[in-house]
């Protein structure tokens, strides 16, 4: 388990990056007093064993709770147990730092003690000079779009670790005649392969048993589809990957959502996860039209 302490100048980009890396899997905890790091630190260590990379942003809205000296000797005498705590330190120059402020309308933390922007940043910036100069790692997001900024954080807490950020894919059966899935990314219609509906021996099985799935896998018409839509699907999914996308949804679509569209559905899922990519399968209205069927 790694901890990873984000901080820097106020307007840098931390809320920013915080949202990137709950994206990429990250649990986070905003504007955590210091004094409180520990505490949570156990918290997380005893709750959840298995999580990779947890995320504390602390900074100069703590007020007079925040201290950089001690918080740092605070990060290097957790380092000296065995903890895995490395400091994320977000910078941007002066110019840019005014831009936001005005572009956002929001106050600085330091504002109504300095009762000026630039002398705000000026103290600000001294205040956590003693962070920035034993930081890990120091990113500034000066001219950064906000594609540059989550890559850059990609390769700065991720060392080019691909597979961690591996896209999720969850691939859906449904029903024409029940409405599309509404939050699907991705719609394939496979009415025009086999319908298992007019074979009376298979008419009430659904695409999890064998004889409704060998009938409509073993079409040549199916094979060349499965094929075709694996093949896509591994060219677009590190492109997705790369936009940051973290799920996709892909709803696949037959009359009733029973026969062919599962059968489908778990095919394409046996393929992606041969191909080494997380993917869950569900099937929306299976259940539904097999009641249709009791009726």
């Amino acid at each position: 388990m790694r901890f990873i302490l984000l901080t820097g100048l106020s307007g840098a980009g931390k809320t920013t990056s915080l949202r990137y890396l709950e994206d990429m899997g990250c649990p986070y905890v905003d504007n955590l007093p210091p004094a409180m790091i520990l505490r949570f630190m156990e918290l997380w260590t005893q709750s959840s064993p298995g999580t990779r990379t947890i995320v504390m942003a602390v900074d100069i809205r703590s007020g007079d709770l925040f201290d950089a000296h001690a918080l740092w000797n605070l990060v290097s005498a957790t380092r000296s147990t065995g903890t895995d705590v490395r400091v994320l330190f977000l910078e941007a120059d002066d110019e840019t730092l005014l831009n936001r402020f005005k572009e956002t309308r929001r106050e600085h933390p330091l504002y109504a003690a300095e009762g000026d922007l630039m002398r705000s940043i000026a103290r600000e910036r001294e205040r956590l000079q003693p962070l920035r100069e034993t930081a890990d790692m120091i990113l500034d997001t000066s001219g950064l779009s906000p594609r540059m900024l989550r890559e850059q954080l990609q390769a700065a807490l991720f060392d080019g670790d691909a597979g961690s950020q591996r896209i999720g894919v969850e691939l859906v059966s449904f029903g024409f005649k029940r409405g599309l899935v509404r939050d699907a990314d991705l719609i394939w219609d496979v009415r025009f392969l086999p319908n298992p509906f007019y074979r009376d021996d298979i008419r009430l099985q659904t695409g999890l048993q064998s004889g409704v799935r060998d009938y409509v896998l073993g079409a040549p018409v199916t094979q060349d589809f499965l094929e075709r839509t694996e093949q896509l699907l591994l060219f677009l999914l590190p492109h997705y990957e790369r936009e940051g996308k973290r799920r996709l949804i892909i709803g696949i679509g037959c009359t009733g959502g029973a026969h062919r569209s599962v059968a489908i559905a778990e095919a394409l899922g046996e393929r992606l996860r041969g191909a080494g990519h997380a993917a869950n399968v569900r099937h929306r209205d299976l259940a539904l039209e097999q009641e249709t069927w009791r009726q």
